[in-house]
């Protein structure tokens, strides 16, 4: 990858500053390549009740995102998108989780709110981009008369955000610019030091995007009330695992419609399936893979959670890190959420191709085979995979770009 480019002809471009070190490094290093400059503050939440103390200031982010736009000598505003970001981002957590599903807020967040609503509000201001400190990168290339962006790791492989930015389209990556994705977070730091940002210091900020690190419980309490239930302990030795395995001698790409449904779909348990071994407040708190919350103690191991039904309200667990529930081969993407970043490598009913995959951030990539059928996409690991979620979102890659991604069924 080339490093961030110098602009010959001067376009303006309006970058998001949070107040934190990386982007404010993206608005000084957009300077210096010689564009416009303009810096916006969005402000996506104001209920404070639920996030942990001094965790998310946002006053004192918007302030040092002010003072960093006067120290660069750019023009700074705020823009308040929090009923967008409601209506877009937290009416959809409250209802994957009310539903028994794990949402990505993140992803969702850079979907509709940085690349939808603050993109749109740049181009009122005639901006030719949108800038991020996102740690990701940009190429672009020809292919039959048109132009191809290609979504490429970022350089520092402890920082990359490639997976939090794979459900853009060719449109949106067209209008992002992501100065920092060629620097590791020591030069980025670095750069902030050498130019007295105040920002140089600052920590990174953790937990949900624009809210900041929060007590899931009393967030998801604000709509989810506390409802008792039962937590169900499944055996191991449960019959339907023996249909959750690749045939042996099976070539992957050879699977029928039955075998890849009986590995990739989630496991339907009944609640004659375990037995009971304690109590919680409400199924729709938990997700899959979960460990801490349980409170369930003389197991021996480690109990996680394999399953919840939001509907009978129970939680299905099972024993050590080996449980045959909480490891799976395969998932499946409905077709409706099959999303190709790269629309000229899509896949078409028939059709299968080897991918790199993960499912959560700063996991390691995985090797797996796409399968594509009428219904949706079928994506089978070469290596177990564990807590698959619904409502998560894998993505697959060619070594280091981003091609596609997809919402886990």
């Amino acid at each position: 990858m080339n490093n961030f480019k110098i602009m010959e002809n001067k376009k303006r471009v309006v970058v998001g500053l949070s107040g934190g070190v990386d982007s404010s490094v993206a608005a000084y290093l957009l300077k210096e390549a010689g564009y416009e400059v303009i810096g916006m503050f969005m402000k996506n939440w104001h209920d404070e009740s639920v996030t942990i103390s001094n965790e998310c200031p946002w006053m004192e982010d918007s302030t040092d995102a002010m003072l960093v736009a006067e120290k660069l000598g750019i023009p700074f505003q705020a823009i308040d998108l929090s009923e967008d970001y409601r209506e877009r981002i937290v009416d959809y957590m409250f209802a994957e989780y009310e539903a028994g599903r794990t949402p990505n807020p993140d992803i969702l967040c850079n979907r509709e709110i940085k690349f939808d609503i603050f993109l749109k509000a740049a181009q009122k201001l005639k901006a030719d981009y949108v800038a991020t400190g996102h740690y990701c990168q940009k190429n672009q290339f020809q292919k039959d008369g048109k132009t191809i962006y290609q979504l490429i790791a970022g350089a520092d492989p402890n920082k990359d955000q490639s997976y939090f930015l794979c459900q853009l389209d060719q449109e949106q990556l067209s209008k992002a610019l992501f100065p920092i994705g060629h620097l590791q977070k020591s030069e980025v730091r670095k750069i902030a030091k050498e130019q007295d940002l105040i920002t140089a210091d600052k920590k990174d900020s953790q937990g949900l995007c624009f809210i900041g690190k929060v007590r899931l419980p009393d967030f998801l309490q604000q709509q989810l009330k506390p409802k008792k239930g039962e937590i169900l302990m499944v055996s191991e030795d449960l019959p339907i695992y023996q249909k959750t395995n690749i045939p042996a001698g099976i070539d992957t790409q050879d699977l029928d419609i039955e075998m890849l449904e009986s590995i990739c779909l989630p496991i339907q348990y009944n609640p004659v399936d375990g037995k009971k071994v304690g109590e919680h407040t409400g199924a729709h708190y938990f997700t899959v893979g979960q460990r801490k919350g349980l409170q369930v103690g003389g197991t021996g191991k480690p109990l996680f959670v394999i399953a919840t039904d939001t509907q009978s309200n129970i939680i299905y667990t099972g024993l050590g890190e080996d449980h045959p529930g909480l490891n799976r081969y395969g998932l499946f993407v409905p077709a409706q959420e099959v999303h190709w970043i790269r629309e000229d490598l899509k896949l078409n009913p028939g059709e299968s191709a080897r991918y790199q995959t993960r499912i959560r951030y700063r996991q390691p990539l995985s090797e797996a085979t796409l399968l594509m059928k009428k219904e949706g996409l079928f994506v089978v690991f070469d290596q177990l995979q564990r807590g698959i979620a619904s409502g998560q979102f894998v993505a697959w890659y060619i070594e280091n770009e981003a091609v596609g991604s997809g919402v886990i069924y």
